[in-house]
């Protein structure tokens, strides 16, 4: 088994207790909550008669089920305006904070969270959400869990767990121009595949991993789940340092220098010892695609739908379903595929740093006829700091929509949804069957900027490329 990685140390820090089935009692530092997964918590701590055992550890926000195009209430989907009523009512009744529609601090959950300062180095975060492992970039334990752990986190502030191993994901060198965060970990998981990590936390360490902003450390953890993996962090360093000091919720004075002191011993040891070790070379990485129904068929943006016979053998059945859903046959370049609907946002990439980069690329072009294309921050403070740059101008102009904060088209949740057998250019995180509205529609999963390029183009294409031509 591993020792000393920054997850047994963590882990280390917040035991309770050894239970007799030989699971681990473990103390949850920050417990986040949305209004998807937790009425029916609250549901079954009134029938048990109990409260929120630490209400000043639980902080709440609204994303899932919020409309984009106007947030006015009551909303017009009448269940959508329930569940944001009870979230309301359950955080009042048992005084947890709430960061609602127009506090200036409403958002997705794992956009608000770090951005607050409440996500720091050695924690345990809990949420009901998978891609709560994007708070690992902190270099905290962060765990996506189910509406009963939800119950369990609210009475007991602790969750009944079993301890994982470590896997190290090595990334040497730098990753090459136009290559983004989210190109590596779609990399990763094409590499490992979507099981690849179950069992396991990983690690992300390697001077690729280092040099990377923490928005991009944000993105590589995110999506660690999509590999499997129950968690995936980042040793803490200046980055993450830089990033929290003056956040509301982030220690100041004389608590910043103690906080700072001992967050710089929660990082793994030179001699620790993992279960496992893969090393990947960042300079070969591309930009990279999915072309199926799983984050872990990718191709490298110059690669081609691969056959059967270029398959493993477990790997087949997969592809076949594949091959029909998507419409792609084996051997089509990705380059070149149409796209119908091209959406910008999610926990994934909703950041300030992401809409950066598709304004970038969106800025003096304009989207292809035909093409659906709209951005969507993710949160009230991502949404004022774009305006403030004029990003929401730029879009409009090259002929996106500008929309309000939330999860939007990252899972249909609410009203944004493709229709039909449309395809979707995503920079969100999950391709699945029906994931994002039709149970037919299709979606491509790839960076912000390659979302944008897609958009200008009416079809996937290699941003780098296009990032040559003149623009208007």
């Amino acid at each position: 088994m591993s020792s000393g990685t920054l997850y047994d140390k963590v882990w280390d820090l917040h035991r309770v207790a050894e239970l007799p089935g030989g699971s681990t009692q473990l103390f949850v530092g920050l417990h986040l909550i949305h209004e998807v997964t937790s009425p029916q918590a609250f549901a079954a701590l009134r029938d048990k008669g109990l409260s929120v055992r630490c209400p000043e550890r639980t902080v709440a926000t609204v994303d899932h089920i919020v409309p984009t195009t106007s947030q006015s209430r009551p909303f017009a989907d009448p269940l959508a305006e329930e569940m944001l009523s009870t979230l309301e009512r359950n955080c009042a009744e048992h005084g947890i904070t709430l960061n609602g529609i127009g506090s200036g601090r409403q958002g997705i959950v794992h956009v608000i969270a770090p951005e607050l300062g409440l996500t720091q180095p050695g924690m345990t975060v809990a949420c009901g959400d998978s891609h709560t492992s994007t708070h690992g970039a902190f270099g905290a334990i962060a765990f996506g869990i189910g509406t009963s752990q939800v119950r369990d986190v609210l009475a007991s502030q602790s969750l009944a767990m079993n301890k994982l191993k470590v896997r190290r994901i090595q990334v040497n060198g730098r990753l090459a121009e136009g290559v983004s965060a989210k190109d590596l970990i779609l990399h990763v998981i094409r590499t490992l595949g979507v099981k690849g990590g179950v069992g396991y936390a990983y690690e992300f360490a390697g001077s690729a991993i280092t040099a990377l902003s923490m928005e991009e450390r944000m993105t590589l953890c995110n999506m660690a789940i999509e590999g499997g993996a129950r968690c995936g962090y980042v040793n803490p360093d200046a980055v993450t340092f830089n990033y929290l000091k003056g956040r509301p919720e982030a220690p100041s004075g004389e608590a910043w220098d103690r906080a700072v002191q001992w967050w710089r011993t929660l990082v793994s040891d030179e001699d620790a010892v993992v279960d496992d070790e893969v090393v990947f070379e960042a300079a070969t990485i591309a930009p990279t695609v999915t072309w199926g129904i799983t984050p872990g068929q990718g191709l490298g943006i110059d690669e081609c739908v691969p056959t059967l016979e270029q398959l493993e053998p477990g790997e087949r059945p997969i592809a076949e379903e594949a091959y029909r859903y998507m419409d792609l046959q084996p051997g089509t370049a990705i380059a070149g595929v149409p796209v119908d609907v091209c959406f910008i946002g999610s926990c994934t990439n909703g950041r300030i740093s992401d809409l950066r980069a598709a304004a970038a690329v969106a800025r003096g072009r304009h989207v292809a006829s035909g093409i659906k294309a709209f951005v969507v921050p993710g949160s009230e403070q991502v949404a004022q700091a774009a305006e403030a740059e004029g990003l929401d101008q730029v879009f409009r102009e090259a002929g996106f929509e500008w929309r309000e904060p939330g999860c939007s088209m990252c899972l249909a949740m609410n009203p944004d949804r493709i229709e039909g057998r449309q395809i979707s250019a995503s920079s969100s995180n999950r391709n699945f069957k029906g994931r994002q509205g039709s149970a037919s529609g299709r979606t491509l999963l790839m960076s912000p900027a390659m979302v944008a390029a897609a958009a200008v183009l009416g079809h996937v294409t290699d941003v780098r490329n296009l990032s040559l031509q003149p623009t208007a």
